[in-house]
């Protein structure tokens, strides 16, 4: 059997499959569709590229389980998370980057790499031999994800991912808005300063409220149903799940103090995170929205401080497929029913750029393990990898399984540790000490495999 991995998708998980197999002396092809066959969400035709968010989130490994799964990427010599930081942009306790530096640079990091070979163009079947992982993302191609539901047997789910706008910095009247990282997080006077906080007085906010509801809202296609994932619902959907969500979600007023009116506190508080590093541009932080562009450009002009803002992109919605994974992938991430096959990836039914990126890693090291003939161990679950792989192949109730982020409630309990919110933090250290330990093994172990 030929000895070359093939990975379907040059995402955040094909990059960082290809980047794992690739170093392990495994041969690399990834075949990308862009820019040959684009989607409506992507710009450019580079690898990773970030459509979305430019943030990975928290970045703290002690008490957040998302911070903990970039240490882990990183002891394992992970390509994103090498990319990131050099990329990285001030966002107080949270990981933002360059977006497109960052696409260039793992590109770039790929594309020289002796051991891989990128393809351009669409494929639509599935392989019928070889080792292949197919990590093709929210925006699997009509025809493969044809192949992927026909093979399964049943239709691929779906929800809907919905698109935060980016703002001009210099159409944000600073007369209203401050800068001002929540709580003042971060080490730099930069992280303590990464947001930039438009306030609302109540009526301001119920005005806010009245025109998100009323403002026309992209249709969806014969067939379609909103099933949105709840990590990343659409503003509107938000609102209309009562008045006062939004404030009590992206919108709360805490930990912060107004500068123009320190002794009076906002009703509500609209964050901008910087999305560039020339700091020219700022994303709406949780403003994903399904509403009509004209609509957006009215309903956001409402906001204190963004009277006069300029938008380089405004929101919008895409289908989100993922396939039932606990049903059909075993703990090594193959097709049960064509072993040959992997997938990796938010089709996988992860939510967020950094567990699709994990996923990745660990299908690549996986299937270069296989090619080699060296066993492999699927990593262990007290680890964040472990836990999240765990849950997506079988720790997850198949019947109503839905994406999921990485989260402390997918890791085993300590036995002796307060519950409660009284306890989260000496219970979330203890997880994430255990969590390095584990997984510091399991990578000791790897390399031991491999030198044999």
């Amino acid at each position: 059997m030929d000895k070359t991995l093939h990975i379907i998708g040059g995402g955040m998980a094909g990059s960082e499959a290809a980047w794992q197999a690739a170093h392990m002396g495994v041969r690399v092809v990834i075949h990308e569709m862009r820019p040959k066959v684009g989607t409506f969400a992507h710009r450019t035709g580079h690898l990773a590229e970030m459509v979305c968010s430019n943030s990975f989130r928290s970045d703290d490994d002690e008490q957040n389980a998302v911070g903990l799964l970039h240490w882990e990427m990183r002891a394992a010599n992970g390509l994103i998370m090498q990319m990131a930081q050099k990329h990285r942009l001030p966002a107080g306790g949270a990981l933002a980057v360059d977006r497109d530096p960052f696409a260039e640079s793992v590109t770039a990091a790929l594309t020289a790499h002796p051991n891989i070979t990128i393809e351009y163009g669409e494929i639509t079947a599935l392989p019928a031999a070889g080792h292949w992982i197919i990590a093709t993302g929210p925006l699997t191609s009509e025809g493969l994800g044809q192949a992927i539901a026909a093979e399964t047997g049943s239709d691929a789910l779906a929800f809907f991912d919905a698109i935060a706008p980016i703002v001009y910095a210099e159409s944000i009247d600073m007369s209203v808005a401050w800068e001002q990282s929540r709580y003042d997080k971060g080490e730099t006077e930069a992280e303590q300063k990464a947001y930039i906080n438009c306030p609302m007085t109540k009526d301001e906010y119920e005005g806010f409220i009245d025109a998100l509801l009323a403002a026309d809202k992209t249709e969806f296609h014969e067939g379609e149903t909103a099933g949105y994932f709840d990590g990343c619902l659409p503003i509107e959907v938000m609102a209309e799940r009562g008045r006062e969500t939004l404030r009590f979600g992206p919108m709360k007023p805490v930990g912060l103090t107004n500068p123009h009116q320190p002794d009076r506190k906002p009703y509500a508080v609209v964050q901008l995170r910087r999305d560039n590093a020339l700091g020219t541009l700022y994303n709406i932080v949780g403003f994903q929205t399904k509403m009509k562009y004209g609509a957006q450009t009215a309903v956001f002009k409402m906001i204190p401080g963004l009277h006069d803002a300029s938008f380089a992109r405004l929101g919008g919605i895409h289908r989100n497929t993922f396939i039932n994974s606990p049903t059909l992938l075993d703990d090594q991430m193959r097709l049960r029913s064509r072993p040959h096959i992997r997938f990796a990836g938010q089709i996988t039914g992860v939510e967020g750029y950094v567990e699709s990126a994990a996923m990745g890693l660990l299908a690549g090291r996986m299937a270069a393990a296989e090619i080699l003939g060296q066993p492999s161990v699927t990593p262990p679950q007290d680890s964040a990898m472990g836990a999240l792989i765990h849950h997506i192949t079988g720790g997850a109730e198949a019947k109503t399984f839905q994406p999921m982020n990485v989260n402390f409630g997918l890791f085993r309990p300590i036995d002796g540790l307060k519950g409660g919110r009284r306890g989260r933090k000496d219970r979330y250290k203890a997880y994430t000490d255990r969590a390095k330990a584990a997984w510091l093994d399991w990578l000791g172990q790897s390399s031991s495999i491999a030198a044999q």
